[in-house]
């Protein structure tokens, strides 16, 4: 039942979108200035409210703000027009070069792949030229001379000059106009009353979904007026940057090739490069050597590492949400959605639809597509890792951890390896791992935890001279899973106050009391992984206290976080002997530095007298 309404559910979803993408390509004409307007004004309102700010009314700060924009619109359009024309005009001169070139390529390396090209090429051209004058010899068939010999008819009217052919003269024409105009009255209408409309969808959304609809408005807001407009600035400067360079370095028409380098940036990672391709082809055209080009490649490649490296991550500070191969995605799905247009919308569109997808919980997938928040924990990579048998990453995501100076060494194991022993043991019970992958994934933990030995041990031990250390015996409370928290709980502990030593999970009850006899340990940990059964763990317990009652007793039930079980199990394993219960390996160590207070010394005085007499007691009661 559930997979079906899952289903359903899906269905429905792909349905809306499909219906949303439809509308918007239907009602392109009107969608796109609406959505040229709606981001114009997030880069201008920053501009009015600056201007506001500094006692200029609302009405004059905007009338300034948007005949700026409008006239850097214009005069940018009117310059590149006017050199793309000049550059079409100059053209013809640069062909000698060219043909310099191939001949320089040709000289070098007659018998190379240019050759050959042109020799395949030929060869076709000849079979082709072939077979059409055979075609052209051969008799037409009487049906192919009706299909020929029809021509069409168009109808010429030498009436007087009609309304429609005005249409068709102006009509191309007319269209950009009146979008401008639309979008013009569209951003002065939003910044002159933007807190009205703000109002209007917050009221159409509902006043119960208030505090969402805030938190995603200033959410989506900050992130798109601020990624635009750094990404302007960033572009803008780029774009100088790049005319400047080629105006140094002699290349013609260097302002177009910085506007088309300011423009093509807006396409993550493969703009400026195409940005690139136009001046490198003039280089080449207009310089008789390589010279020219090799200064233009080199002249980019500096821009860009200077770009990616120092300037953007200085001016964009927190990022805009989204992840870097969805933007580029998306880049490309808008381009061919909208054209030009869906390339300049493309980052704040995606911005919204990320913003969309964390606040409305339906359309929560679209975060998880395009977000850069990790959608796993690094306990869910870790265990991942481990089921996949890629033993290598498993051992880079502790070493990441552990680069932290912040994080110790038990709160590592805490938030990945116990995780991991959980999550299997879980996944077990439910079926969606058997026993071999299960003893796979243990055969991987331990070979992670074997190669990071040496680096998560201590350095060196202070000064064990001074101080008697404390002897601790860790028993696993049941398995092999078991065993290996016993082995972290080991690594842990500071070996300049105490001193762990592991018993194996197949050790039998009677070997380890023996054990912890032959040891004389002080302190005694139990390690079970939770969702183990208890039930074994109780009967240790149980065992060791009524032999050795002053032994001081420490159950670590690792891998749970619920309240209510850590009330009840810890009143339950307290019960039975237990002298303290922690949950977590950290927790685990801070319960032994509380006890490295106990005069231990006293206690082993007092068991080694209660096991003596136990054996005289033995002993008479066999000889008897």
């Amino acid at each position: 039942m559930k997979n079906n309404l899952s289903i359903s559910n899906n269905v429905s979803m792909l349905i809306a979108v499909g219906l949303v993408l439809g509308f918007l390509y239907w009602a392109s004409i009107i969608v796109i200035p609406i959505a040229l307007s709606i981001l114009l004004t997030f880069l201008l309102s920053p501009i009015v409210t600056w201007l506001q700010q500094h006692g200029v009314a609302r009405v004059i700060a905007v009338v300034l703000a948007a005949s700026l924009a409008l006239s850097s619109i214009v005069g940018s359009i009117w310059g590149i027009t006017s050199q793309i024309g000049s550059l079409l005009d100059t053209y013809p001169q640069y062909e000698n070069n060219i043909l310099s070139k191939l001949d320089q390529i040709t000289k070098h390396d007659p018998d190379g792949l240019l050759d050959k090209v042109q020799v395949v090429t030929e060869s076709i051209t000849e079979k082709l030229t072939d077979k059409s004058v055979a075609e052209d010899i051969l008799p037409i068939p009487s049906y192919k001379k009706e299909k020929i010999e029809a021509q069409p008819v168009r109808i010429v009217n030498e009436g007087p000059f009609q309304l429609s052919e005005l249409w068709s003269v102006f009509g191309n024409m007319l269209e950009p106009i009146a979008n401008t105009g639309l979008i013009i009255v569209l951003v002065c209408f939003m910044l002159l009353n933007r807190e009205d409309l703000r109002d209007r969808v917050i009221s159409l959304i509902g006043v119960d979904q208030l505090a969402h609809t805030t938190r995603a408005f200033e959410d989506a807001g900050e992130r798109v007026s601020r990624y635009l407009l750094m990404q302007l600035l960033i572009n803008v400067g780029y774009g100088l940057a790049v005319g400047v360079g080629l105006w140094l370095i002699g290349v013609p028409y260097a302002a177009l090739w910085g506007f088309f380098g300011a423009l093509l940036r807006y396409i993550p990672y493969l703009g400026p490069w195409l940005a690139a391709i136009l001046p490198i082809t003039l280089s080449l055209l207009i310089s008789p050597d390589w010279s020219l080009a090799i200064m233009v490649l080199a002249m980019f490649c500096v821009l860009e590492l200077i770009t990616n490296m120092i300037i953007e991550p200085m001016l964009y500070g927190r990022g805009i949400g989204v992840s870097q191969a969805a933007l580029l995605v998306c880049v490309a799905f808008w381009t061919w959605f909208w054209g030009p247009i869906g390339l300049v919308l493309a980052s704040p569109l995606t911005v919204c639809i990320v913003v969309l997808g964390r606040y409305v919980p339906c359309l929560g997938f679209l975060d998880t597509l395009l977000g850069d928040r990790p959608t796993l924990s690094i306990g869910q990579r870790f265990y991942q890792r481990l089921l996949a048998d890629d033993v290598d990453e498993a051992s880079d995501l502790i070493e990441k951890e552990l680069s932290n100076p912040d994080l110790e060494l038990s709160q590592v194991y805490d938030s990945i390896a116990i995780t991991a022993l959980m999550q299997a043991r879980i996944d077990l019970r439910l079926g969606k791992i058997d026993n071999e992958e299960q003893n796979e994934l243990l055969e991987n933990l331990a070979e992670v935890i074997k190669e990071q030995e040496e680096k998560i041990m201590f350095q060196e031990k202070k000064d064990p001279k001074q101080k008697e250390r404390k002897l601790i015996l860790a028993i696993p409370a049941r398995d092999s899973t078991d065993e290996l928290s016993v082995n972290m709980l080991c690594k842990s502990i500071s070996p300049d106050d105490f001193d762990c030593h592991e018993i194996n999970s197949g050790t039998l009850a009677t070997e380890l009391l023996a054990s912890i006899e032959k040891l004389n340990a002080s302190i005694v940990i139990i390690a079970s992984v939770f969702p183990s059964n208890l039930a074994h763990t109780i009967y240790l317990i149980k065992r060791i206290h009524a032999r050795f009652p002053k032994k001081i007793i420490i159950v670590g039930r690792f891998g749970t976080s619920d309240p209510e079980y850590i009330k009840n199990n810890t009143k339950k394993l307290e019960a039975v002997g237990a002298n303290k219960v922690a949950y977590t390996l950290q927790q685990t160590l801070l319960e032994l530095d509380n006890l490295s207070l106990i005069d231990f010394e006293e206690l082993r005085r007092n068991d080694v007298k209660k096991a003596s007499i136990e054996r005289l007691s033995f002993t008479s009661d066999v000889a008897h």
